[in-house]
């Protein structure tokens, strides 16, 4: 049997230490290196969080350093009224690279795909790549 469809689960090895993948997320100057656009965001809860022009958006709600980050978080293809998903993403070591678990709650029917594809996409292949690159 599995999940609801509104459950995005991911996992994902970089090949970085986790403490590293972490801070990258939360400093706007490191995330937007790896997105490649500008970001707003901040490694305290209440930080405002935006990327690629504003098409995603949401808010730091918890942050555990350095293992844990969850998120208010929608795109811009969500409808006025869906509610905020829920983003939560944990860094786990795995020797000398990372493992980062997505858990992303409460994505729209209409934007399930969209939201899948775009963390291999969007996040996953250009993390990799910029990691590969330094």
């Amino acid at each position: 049997m599995s999940g609801p469809r509104s459950v995005i689960t991911q996992t994902v090895i970089l090949p970085a230490a986790a403490q590293t993948l972490f801070k990258m997320y939360l400093n706007p100057i490191a995330h937007e290196a790896i997105t490649g656009g500008p970001v707003v965001i901040g490694p305290d809860q209440g930080c405002e969080f935006r990327a690629f022009d504003g098409v995603i958006t949401g808010t730091v709600l918890v942050v555990v350093t350095p293992t844990l980050i969850v998120q208010s978080w929608r795109s811009a293809e969500f409808k006025p009224n869906d509610r905020d998903s829920t983003l939560i993403l944990s860094f786990t070591p795995r020797g000398e690279e990372a493992q980062i678990d997505l858990v992303h709650l409460d994505v729209p029917d209409h934007d399930y795909d969209g939201v899948t594809e775009g963390w291999e996409k969007y996040y996953w292949v250009p993390w990799r790549r910029y990691l590969q690159s330094r």
